[in-house]
């Protein structure tokens, strides 16, 4: 047996997530299919996030297995190319030891949000980055950003729909920059919960343009309730950046 680990890069603008749904068209079920082909084996693939339906990845990974013994390195990412749509790309493909699972072996995320913030919305990057119509003071948002920080219970910034067993998570890194009409956070974690950093987003955007204060998303953090935070920010900005594994 071999195990086999991909880096991804993803549009997710057509496709409903990550994670193979009956009817839908999923990042997973084109990958599927494609090693089916090349491998002629029903090969499970196992990817270290379930991005949403619109969500992008610049660095998704997944593992897969196989019993052929006549693969290369580079037979693997001629043939998934040759094979998957043009909306996904394989980046790497590396042998790996059987033990690594892209999820379970994941020891952090990094993903980034885009966030337009201008007059009028870019044609081009409609599918790609949030138009925020209104002004925003970057500087509220960063000291609001700072109190996320750390090791915290961040129950009220997980969706309705996926229980885990703790809503405690580290947040290594929330960082906000600012080039030209564009506006990014990068967010680095060992986990994330369900739709946590669209609603993290969502919250600081709302300090941004002066409807919250960074004293209000302190009390938020600390009163564990989803009701209070801000909305969720659309799937359409957000990337998977990078999962790391040491």
């Amino acid at each position: 047996m071999r195990n086999f680990k991909l880096t991804i890069e993803y549009d997710g603008t057509d496709f409903s997530g990550w994670q193979i749904q009956k009817g839908q068209r999923t990042v997973q079920g084109e990958l599927f299919r494609a090693l089916e082909s090349l491998t002629g084996e029903s090969t499970p693939v196992h990817g270290a996030g379930r991005t949403d339906a619109g969500v992008h990845a610049r660095g998704q990974v997944a593992n897969f297995q196989t019993d052929r013994n006549n693969l290369s390195v580079g037979n693997v990412l001629n043939g998934m190319n040759a094979l998957i749509p043009k909306d996904v790309t394989i980046l790497q493909v590396e042998e790996v030891d059987l033990s690594f699972h892209a999820r379970k072996s994941a020891t952090g995320k990094l993903y980034e949000y885009l966030v337009q913030s201008s007059s009028a919305p870019s044609a081009l990057h409609r599918n790609r980055s949030y138009w925020f119509r209104w002004a925003l003071d970057l500087d509220l948002m960063q000291e609001a950003a700072a109190q996320f920080v750390g090791r915290h219970d961040f129950l009220s910034f997980q969706a309705a729909g996926s229980p885990r067993g703790t809503t405690v998570r580290t947040l290594r890194q929330l960082d906000i920059l600012a080039h030209d009409d564009y506006i990014t956070f990068s967010l680095v974690g060992d986990g994330f919960l369900y739709k946590m950093v669209r609603s993290l987003v969502g919250t600081l955007l709302e300090v941004g343009r002066g409807k919250m204060t960074p004293e209000e998303v302190a009390k938020i953090l600390a009163a564990r309730d989803r009701t209070l935070a801000g909305p969720t920010a659309p799937p359409h900005g957000l990337y998977l950046d990078r999962v790391f594994y040491v």
